[in-house]
């Protein structure tokens, strides 16, 4: 449960910091990756929530993503012909996690692959990198339009807002450059690029996140779209089809 810490040297309000700990247990893992996501998420949406009502609730208000470490210090592993589920070498490794109500059985496959794979715990805790406000609205959100322009423009320096500088491709396009010291990257996406590419799938299709499956197809033409969806109610009052549901725009 996240609780309001005032940190009086920076003025931002922050919720319960849960330091870093090391797991051999993937479960166990990704329930702290829960833990920590879900204290944060629920400080900036009641913050939020405060904050448009009207409420003082101070000069700047933060919340940060977990972040999953490992120490290897030796290039041997698990012999395994997976292509994902372990560290090319001897180091240190990190990254930021999001959704784990999205891709919390993702993590769980990737944690239990690590410690298979190499025999390390894994350390898992609150990082420094920030959670945007924007990407904690929960789907029926429109805070926004509820305030005034003054309102609105004051928000830009009460909460972190997406930074473009913090979503760029770099680790997936091999262009990434690590500062001295900093530990590599333990996967192609970072939480808040993650975060920025389901808030755009939202954007362009009108549906949540979590009615997408695993694979997107692109159309420029809307016959396509009838089509897939003739097909999809098809299937649904077809009592063989493993496929009972169907999302449309605007999730019905």
């Amino acid at each position: 449960m996240a609780s309001n810490n005032h940190n009086k040297a920076a003025m931002t309000t922050l919720p319960l910091y849960i330091a870093p700990a090391r797991y051999d247990n993937a479960e166990a893992a990704l329930a702290q990756v829960r833990r920590i996501y879900g204290g944060s998420i629920a400080h900036l949406r009641d913050t939020l929530h405060r904050f448009v009502a009207g409420e003082d609730v101070g000069e700047h208000v933060r919340a940060c993503y977990p972040f999953v470490r490992v120490h290897s210090s030796t290039v041997a592993r698990a012999d395994s012909r997976l292509a994902y589920g372990f560290v090319a070498g001897p180091g240190t490794f990190e990254t930021t996690l999001t959704r784990p109500d999205l891709f919390g059985r993702y993590y769980l496959e990737q944690f239990r692959l690590l410690v298979k794979n190499h025999g390390m715990a894994l350390e898992i805790g609150t990082s420094t990198q920030p959670i945007p406000v924007h990407f904690s609205f929960a789907q029926h959100d429109h805070i926004e339009g509820s305030m005034s322009s003054e309102r609105r423009l004051m928000m830009r320096d009460v909460f972190d807002l997406p930074d473009l500088a913090a979503m760029d491709d770099g680790i997936a396009n091999g262009t990434h450059e690590g500062r001295r010291g900093e530990p590599g990257p333990l996967a192609l996406f970072t939480a808040p690029r993650v975060d920025y590419s389901l808030h755009r799938l939202r954007h362009y299709t009108g549906t949540a996140p979590e009615h997408f499956q695993n694979f997107v197809l692109f159309t420029n033409y809307q016959f396509y779209i009838d089509e897939f969806v003739k097909l999809g109610r098809a299937q649904m009052v077809d009592a063989a089809s493993p496929t009972p549901p169907l999302s449309s725009p605007g999730t019905w």
